[in-house]
């Protein structure tokens, strides 16, 4: 149906804090010619000022999520003003190694001036997982909290 690419660039340099390895330093350009800097998790020896791939991938969810959540709000009549996140992922051992295995979205909405009930503001939300392209690619567990503010 379509297609998706990115490129990635990596030299060898020393590591700033462990010079006896090397930088996880790399630079990640997407399609739009942005350049995302990346390392490895600091807990894998990277750069804490760089995004790490399990950020990105929590990140991924997290924007497809909120695409299609505001699409099918609007469409139900319900445009949405503001729409913030701040997803999480777990990094969990399994029987295959490390894997993302839960990422809890915390998705916060404002409207422009209808507001849904708590029933159908977890119906759009149910309904814009269940048509996420990266939700449908991934294993891990992803679970909505609307939190206590929730209608």
């Amino acid at each position: 149906m379509s297609q998706h690419s990115a490129a990635l660039e990596w030299s060898r340099t020393p590591n700033p804090g462990d010079p006896k390895t090397y930088s996880r330093n790399h630079v990640a350009t997407l399609a739009g010619g942005q350049e995302v800097k990346m390392s490895s998790s600091p807990d894998f020896l990277g750069d804490p000022q760089c995004a790490d791939p399990e950020q990105m991938v929590v990140t991924a969810l997290a924007s497809c999520h909120m695409l299609f959540f505001l699409a099918l709000a609007d469409v139900k009549g319900f445009p949405v003003a503001h729409y913030s996140d701040n997803p999480v992922g777990h990094l969990e051992k399994t029987d295959k190694g490390l894997a993302i295995t839960r990422i809890v979205l915390s998705p916060r909405v404002g409207f422009v001036d209808k507001q849904p009930d708590a029933d159908t503001l977890a119906a759009i939300h149910a309904s814009a997982h269940k048509r996420c392209f990266i939700a449908n690619s991934l294993t891990a567990e992803v679970t909505v909290d609307l939190g206590p503010d929730a209608p």
